[in-house]
């Protein structure tokens, strides 16, 4: 996952989304997992997670 070009690493679920959003300073990371604006799903469908 990179918030503003930096890495903030490998999310495995949504909670990791969730914490990885909330340090880069997003207040209610949670309300922007299916926000398009804020959370770009790559790879896989949003909430999808598995090893490549």
């Amino acid at each position: 996952m990179t918030a503003r070009g930096e890495s903030l690493g490998v999310a495995f679920s949504d909670e990791d989304v969730i914490e990885f959003l909330g340090r880069a300073g997003l207040p209610d990371a949670e309300d922007l997992l299916d926000d398009p604006a804020w959370v770009k799903w790559r790879g896989a469908d949003a909430h999808h997670y598995e090893a490549a």
